[in-house]
């Protein structure tokens, strides 16, 4: 409770004495502030009106996706509405606090890199430089573990679109032997339609050091780019990627339940990765719209 608050709540007393004078006097306040205060009573509770009308929307938002934080939160807020009536991100911030509304946000480090010391080396062409001019030019891709509760695991292999931060190829299995990489990388073929010309950077993991994959990327005319060994840097889009994938869907929990659902959940956030989770890179749109219009504002052949 606030001095003026007391003043105010006290003052409107029978008790002998307890006039706003004296209770200004002894809580060393000026008569003059806690009259320009009760003046303001009106406007501050317009105020906390609006604050709670808005914070009832940020939940309503929040509760589809729990690991939004204030800047997702306010581009979904603001999508389509005209610039004089959107919300700022700060007041967005300020009113998530007050309420106790918090994107779910928690760090676990892995390492599922099987470095093959006999395997083929490629050169670092991408040298840390996670962006392209276009779709389909430049692609990371990685591995990573999803712990189940019996103790085993299925494995969760990538590519990703360095243009849009898309999911374009993906592929799970209970094992991490070449097909794992092989099934990503042609499920990313045929969302694109073709792969010919493109460069996909990966770890020195054994399976994208085999013969068996640069077979495959040769036929689909995909150069094979790889960090320095043991340097996740190197990499960090996919391994960001795979963090933020296990953070946002395991949360609390340290496994899945069982493989079932496991396969669910992670299909169900990697869809919603590529088609409705915002992203900032993409300012705040998902991957496939941020493809979408930008191709859109492209010029058209005469």
């Amino acid at each position: 409770m606030s001095r003026f608050q007391f003043v105010a709540d006290n003052s409107a007393t029978s008790r002998p004495g307890w006039t706003v004078k004296r209770l200004c006097e002894l809580l060393d306040i000026e008569r003059s502030s806690f009259y320009a205060w009760k003046a303001g009573a009106a406007t501050r509770a317009a105020k906390a009106a609006a604050d709670s009308a808005l914070a009832e929307k940020i939940r309503e938002i929040h509760s589809v996706d729990n690991t939004q934080g204030a800047p997702r939160i306010t581009a979904e807020l603001n999508d389509g509405v005209p610039a004089g009536q959107r919300v700022n991100h700060k007041k967005i911030a300020r009113v998530m606090k007050a309420f106790g509304i918090r994107g779910y946000a928690k760090k676990r480090k892995v390492r599922t890199t099987i470095p093959e010391p006999s395997g083929q080396k490629y050169p670092d062409l991408l040298g840390r430089d996670f962006t392209a001019p276009a779709p389909g030019l430049r692609y990371v891709g990685d591995i990573t573990y999803l712990p189940i509760a019996d103790g085993t695991n299925l494995y969760l292999a990538t590519v990703i679109d360095c243009y849009s931060r898309r999911l374009v190829g993906w592929a799970v299995a209970d094992h991490m032997r070449t097909e794992l990489v092989e099934d990503a990388l042609k499920a990313a073929a045929a969302t694109r339609g073709s792969l010919k010309g493109a460069i996909f950077h990966s770890d020195h993991g054994s399976v994208y050091c085999s013969k068996a994959y640069a077979k495959l990327c040769r036929k689909l005319g995909v150069t094979q780019s790889m960090g320095a060994v043991g340097t996740s840097a190197d990499n960090a889009l996919a391994e960001s990627f795979n963090a933020t994938m296990k953070r946002e869907v395991l949360q609390d929990s340290a496994c899945w339940s069982n493989e079932l659902a496991c396969r669910r959940q992670v299909f169900k956030w990697l869809v919603r990765y590529n088609t409705r989770r915002r992203h900032s890179w993409c300012g705040y749109l998902s991957p496939t719209t941020y493809e979408a219009r930008r191709a859109a504002t492209l010029p058209t052949a005469a």
